[in-house]
């Protein structure tokens, strides 16, 4: 299982690897080239990677001898770029694939500092597949105050030299590409490839720290590598893979295929398995293409049909009950199909179910699920992906111990992902309280070392690390809290302010220690500091009610709320058109496979409707799908939602909201409302991508989201904005408009309010946003007293004048 892999040695995995390596190699006849590499690294005197010129930057990398490097300068890079090959381009034999370093998350170049900096990238190799060739094309720069004859970079793959890079004067401050050959038998499953600088600017003594001492490496240099296939049975015990494999960076596109037109019970089976899929596939993101009658030519996909289906290319095999089976394609398609099986649409989603949330009970080709027990029910803001909103919750749980340590003078920050409910309801208070527990390496002076903390991009607060100076404190307190590794512990209440809470947000903790300053010929600083958070750290968020305003297309489409409320969608209902395509359904599963990438769990209660019985699920909130022309409910529903369609005309109510600063995410009252100040319609052959938002015409606080869009590039614009993490903050408001990789706010809506507050709470809110209204209210609140109290005097007066 993937998770037992993860968990090996090293060595033990390298070994087995090395092994299903030397195999393949056999197997594909490439005896012969390797003897000759042999012979070439034995006959070189120098590194056996190899440095291209950069002329040939986009030559294709072959487990093939190539010259050993001539010592001839590389040419400076001026607006030559590596070419990028499309990811998973067939080759003979294989698949090969170039990604950047970007690509591998290195949002930002990557900085060598000192005489020993050292810094690079994490890659992963699926575990179906093994690298035959790998190509570095390195980007670089370096000091002009390096000295040639003793300086150098050093391109390391787990540890080994895979190449010596020089670092002559006449290339000195400018942008430097090479190709490095990489012997594929350095990679393993789990990699890392580093770019070490060994920098000296002086032969006599020198500091450490000069700020000559540097080299950036861009994130724009690429690894190309070349993969073959291993030949393995099909087996339910190795799910998800090879239909996900987490070792794969690249988006998922895995097809989904039905036997004919498919009812709305297999479109919710088909939707339970998505989102299975999308939780897996995480940050990546996950298309599933759906098709009918017959599946992809090449390739894996995911196949729904009944026991009396018949499907092209498929044989349906016995069903004798909810099935789950992987089968091997032909050689010529090289893919596998996963098969969900049942004799009706209510064994089909019990295989679903299975499938979601018991895969790694499953083994052999096949299994029939003979019983099946309902799980409990989920409950409102329950997500195994977020947050508990009722009662604090250990840094322990979002984040593994050893990722809570950071060792270092140049460590990254301590990362600890949050995923909030969009709706929590922070008015006038000082932010989400963290009860923040954490160890640092005591300073030997004082000096600027600091824990700082962040969230998202967003400064919060800077705790001072403390330093050890027998002149300042008593001695005895000093040791009794020092441990003997020179580290001490510390505590301390923060809070997070409401404007940084999103979603998605992040907290980051960096530990910041001031490097020494040693000076010439006083050697090197010890590079022995440590921060480490400890997990029993808590933030709580069980103090904040559930209340916002809405629409708010952020909260969807960062959160898929209000739909994500409820982890397994049991309170939504998807409303396709009367008679919908394999447009309409890739896009329901594409929404399906990003609620699972919210929630991390199947949507096992998703409803899935037509828009000629949408009544019946007047108590849900809707998801409504369609183009104009095809989906009713854009013409039934018009008086309740900024856009309307019928055919090719279409109408828009707009506001002055494009011309504004737009950031309504965490208003204290939600979005500032003001009604439409215009109608726009028109007639269009083909038009731009939509999302909008209102509150349900059916049920008054439910709510309905509509993704509009007609067959083509709007379809196409529509699925990749929904899946590119830099344009979801761009979708707000009531209604976005999507053209290309352009999002454009028309219309803020009519509010209302989902969520409650408590009575008093409400009140104090409420007067705060209408001062007329408080002091009116004051006034009346005045008079009543002054009526009571009058009313009472006169009383007590009467009383004692007829004494």
């Amino acid at each position: 299982m993937m998770g037992k892999g993860s968990s090996r040695p090293r060595s033990r995995g390298e070994g087995k690897r090395a092994r299903r390596f030397g195999a393949l190699m056999l197997s594909i006849a490439l005896a012969a080239p390797l003897a000759s590499m042999a012979t070439a690294k034995a006959d070189t005197p120098v590194s056996p990677a190899v440095v291209y010129n950069p002329g040939t930057i986009a030559q294709p990398a072959l487990a093939v001898p190539v010259p050993a490097f001539s010592g001839k300068p590389a040419t400076p890079l001026t607006s030559r770029m590596p070419t990028t090959a499309d990811p998973g381009t067939l080759v003979p034999g294989g698949r090969r694939q170039t990604l950047t370093f970007a690509d591998y998350g290195a949002l930002d170049p990557l900085q060598l500092r000192g005489t020993d900096g050292q810094n690079g990238i994490a890659f992963s190799v699926r575990g179906d597949e093994v690298v035959t060739g790998a190509v570095l094309h390195l980007i670089y720069s370096y000091s002009p105050s390096l000295l040639p004859s003793i300086s150098q970079l050093k391109v390391l793959v787990n540890g080994e030299v895979a190449a010596t890079l020089p670092v002559p004067r006449e290339q000195a401050g400018t942008l430097v590409a090479r190709d490095v050959a990489i012997d594929p038998r350095f990679i393993t499953e789990f990699n890392h490839l580093n770019v070490q600088l060994i920098g000296h600017y002086t032969q006599q003594c020198e500091d450490p720290s000069n700020s000559t001492l540097w080299a950036t490496v861009s994130n724009a240099s690429s690894l190309d590598l070349t993969y073959a296939s291993i030949a393995s049975k099909p087996d339910l015990a190795a799910l998800p893979q090879p239909f996900f494999d987490r070792r794969d960076v690249r988006r998922l596109e895995l097809p989904f295929v039905f036997a004919g037109k498919p009812s709305p019970g297999e479109l919710e089976a088909a939707g339970m398995v998505a989102s299975y899929f999308g939780s897996l596939a995480g940050y990546r993101g996950a298309l599933f293409p759906a098709q009918t009658d017959a599946v992809p030519l090449a390739g894996n996909a995911v196949v729904f049909a009944l026991s009396d289906a018949k499907l092209a290319g498929v044989e349906i095999p016995p069903v004798s009950g909810p099935t789950i089976a992987v089968v091997e394609r032909g050689a010529a398609a090289r893919g596998r199909l996963l098969l969900v099986l049942g004799r009706d649409d209510n064994e089909l989603k019990i295989a679903a179910k299975a499938l979601g949330i018991g895969q790694n009970t499953l083994s052999g080709a096949s299994a029939t699920i003979t019983q099946f027990s309902e799980l409990q029910p989920r409950r409102p803001y329950d997500a195994p992906n977020w947050l508990r909103t009722d009662r604090p919750v250990r840094f322990g749980e979002l984040a593994e111990a050893r990722d809570l340590t950071a060792n270092g003078y140049d460590a990254d920050a301590v990362r600890v992902n949050l995923r909030v409910p969009p709706d929590l309801f922070m008015w006038q208070t000082m932010g989400v309280p963290i009860d923040l527990a954490y160890r640092y390496t005591v300073r030997p002076a004082p000096d600027r070392s600091s824990l700082n903390i962040s969230v998202n991009n967003g400064f919060v607060q800077s705790l001072r690390i403390p330093a050890a100076s027998a002149s300042t404190f008593d001695l005895a307190h000093y040791f009794s809290r020092v441990l003997p590794d020179g580290t001490a512990a510390a505590r301390h209440d923060i809070y997070l302010p409401p404007l940084l809470i999103t979603p998605r947000a992040q907290l980051r903790l960096h530990f910041y220690y001031d490097i020494p300053k040693t000076g010439e010929c006083q050697g090197r600083v010890l590079d022995n500091v440590v921060g480490a958070i400890d997990p029993n750290s808590t933030i709580d968020l069980s103090g904040f009610p559930h209340y916002m305003a809405l629409p708010d297309l952020a909260a969807f489409a960062n959160g898929g709320f209000p739909f994500t409320r409820m982890a397994d969608l049991s309170q939504t209902a998807v409303v396709l058109p009367n008679d919908p395509n394999s447009a309409d359904y890739s896009l329901y599963l594409l929404e399906m496979g990003r609620m699972g990438a919210s929630t991390g769990y199947p949507v096992m209660g998703v409803t899935v409707t037509s828009a000629n019985d949408v009544d019946r699920f007047a108590d849900k909130d809707l998801l409504i799908l369609g183009a104009p022309g095809r989906q009713p409910l854009l013409q039934r529903f018009a008086k309740h939602m900024p856009f309307s369609g019928d055919g090719d005309a279409r109408t828009f109510q707009l506001s002055d909201v494009a011309f504004r600063v737009v950031d309504w995410w965490h208003g204290e009252q939600g979005p500032e409302r003001s009604p439409a100040r215009a109608d726009l319609s028109l007639v269009s052959a083909n038009g731009d991508a939509l999302l909008t938002g209102f509150e349900s015409p059916l049920k008054s606080g439910r709510s309905a989201v509509a993704l509009i869009s007609a067959a083509g590039q709007s379809d196409a614009d529509l699925s990749a904005a929904l899946l590119d993490n830099d344009l979801l903050p761009s979708i707000q408001g009531a209604m976005a408009v999507i053209h290309g990789r352009t999002v454009t706010v028309t219309s803020n809506g009519e509010a209302y309010y989902v969520g409650h507050l408590s009575p008093m709470h409400y009140m104090r809110w409420a007067l705060s946003a209408h001062p007329l209204l408080l002091v009116f209210s004051a006034v009346i609140a005045a008079l009543i007293i002054a009526a009571l109290f009058y009313r009472a005097l006169r009383s007590l007066a009467a009383r004692r004048l007829k004494d």
